[in-house]
């Protein structure tokens, strides 16, 4: 069960989709609500919201013993659907340079790279010029500015104007104001963390808290990109989580 990161859809997975298929797994991603394709309702958009949407799913389709990975706030989304349902449905989580256990530096938590100040800038340009947000957020997003094809990051970028502006505004927020560091310890399932070292929107340090956190958790380290490892260092990243999943 893959959960795509901000602000994109679970079309991001696209060369994850193919290897994991391959390789013999049923595969489910789950767009958010207000992103890509989903509906795009008002109200709430905080962690427990998008918990309660992906534990509806995995009901739904009456899933067991799956393994679930997020990207980025996914990967926030993912941890906190772990830790507030018990790891119904799932025997494994995956964290793909996670946003978490928080995204914004606290006085006695200084491992995230953002200020609160920073990310409400972030929001401030959703509402007055979403282009130069995407294209703020996308100056970020890579190792090197050419480490992405053209093609590739133009297609991300198609991907996240499908967002609704809304759900982009309060998803922003909720990066901005929530706190997990207590879920931390309710995770007993195995978990496996990526991050790559030169990320430049989640640092490595904050995957090594995590990994000091969760007990028995792997850290696999990525050298050759920044927070788009799904697709910079693809071949390492399918291999890796394959592995993980046998």
């Amino acid at each position: 069960v893959l959960i795509h990161g901000y602000p994109l859809s679970d079309a991001m997975w696209e060369y994850q989709y193919h290897d994991l298929v391959q390789a013999g797994y049923r595969v489910i991603g789950i767009t958010l609500r207000g992103f890509g394709q989903s509906d795009k309702p008002y109200g709430k958009y905080n962690y427990d919201q998008f918990a309660d949407d992906i534990k509806a799913v995995l009901d739904q389709l009456d899933i067991k013993d799956a393994a679930i990975g997020g990207h980025s706030m996914g990967g926030a989304i993912a941890l906190h659907y772990v830790a507030k349902y018990d790891g119904a449905h799932i025997n494994k989580l995956a964290l793909f340079a996670a946003a978490a256990p928080c995204h914004t530096k606290k006085a006695d938590y200084p491992y995230p790279f953002f200020t609160k100040e920073d990310i409400s800038k972030w929001v401030e340009l959703n509402n007055t010029d979403r282009p130069a947000l995407l294209a703020a957020i996308g100056g970020y997003f890579a190792l090197t500015p050419t480490s992405l094809p053209p093609g590739i990051g133009a297609w991300l970028g198609g991907i996240e104007m499908q967002s609704s502006p809304y759900a982009m505004e309060q998803a922003l927020i909720a990066l901005r104001d929530e706190d997990l560091r207590g879920d931390l310890p309710k995770i007993k399932v195995p978990t496996l963390i990526f991050n790559a070292k030169e990320d430049k929107i989640v640092s490595f340090a904050l995957a090594e808290q995590m990994n000091k956190a969760i007990a028995g958790s792997t850290l696999v380290p990525f050298e050759k990109s920044g927070h788009a490892l799904f697709v910079e260092e693809k071949q390492k990243f399918n291999e890796e989580f394959i592995k993980f999943l046998k």
